[in-house]
């Protein structure tokens, strides 16, 4: 069954003056779009107003979003100067991402680089990775590694070098090892909550204002999937 996070059984994973970390479940959908379904960042607003009696509109920045079936880690930034740092730390990849996700084929190796050439179509909202480099098609980088066998699957732990659209998902399609859940991206069914097991899973970055070293680890999702990992 799908749960949407709201403002009281929401997984806040770090929680400052500046900044404010959620674990985004399946159903939630970061940033408001066509569906007029209630984002995640309206939820966060909500329990930021609840929780410190704030009066009139509550400033949160979006930071960087994650695919609606993807689950894992989602930073708002809760003053202006906080948005502004974290966009720089993103845009500059002065951040580690770590994602963790679940695939049905082996990949070839146990661990590689993958270089693609990432072409997106906004008309069904897909990207293909091509090998070679086509018109208007951006590189795209990550390191896998498989990290467990389980039954009838294999566990991944990827480190992404470049932030394209479904960079991950894409990636992976192309070397015949789609994620558990995404028929977008050649996976044989869906799973049953509508997700796809691709788990933002650590973020590691400097805090935008004290400056501090902020590591944040997001627990995996509750299925006998991820139990086993």
């Amino acid at each position: 069954m799908k749960i949407v996070s709201n403002k009281n059984n929401l997984q806040i994973l770090h929680e400052d003056n500046h900044l404010i970390v959620i674990n985004k479940r399946v159903g939630d959908i970061v940033q408001g779009d066509k569906t007029g379904d209630k984002p995640l960042s309206d939820v966060v607003k909500e329990y930021i107003k609840d929780k410190y009696n704030k009066p009139g509109e509550v400033f949160l920045g979006v930071v960087h979003r994650l695919d609606r079936p993807t689950t894992g880690i989602v930073v708002f930034a809760r003053t202006s100067k906080a948005l502004t740092r974290m966009n720089e730390l993103f845009s500059n990849r002065e951040t580690q991402k770590t994602y963790w996700c679940i695939v049905k084929n082996k990949p070839a190796n146990s661990e590689d680089k993958l270089v693609h050439f990432i072409k997106r179509n906004k008309k069904n909202n897909t990207s293909k990775a091509h090998l070679k480099e086509v018109p208007d098609s951006k590189i795209a980088s990550l390191d896998y590694k498989i990290i467990q066998e389980l039954n009838n699957y294999f566990a991944l732990e990827i480190n992404l070098h470049t932030g394209r659209h479904h960079q991950i998902r894409a990636q992976l399609s192309a070397i015949g090892s789609p994620i558990k859940g995404d028929l977008k991206y050649g996976f044989d069914r869906s799973n049953p909550d509508g997700g796809i097991h691709l788990h933002a899973r650590k973020l590691v970055f400097l805090h935008p204002v004290t400056k501090e070293n902020i590591e944040i680890i997001a627990p995996t999702p509750d299925d006998v999937i991820w139990n086993a990992v």
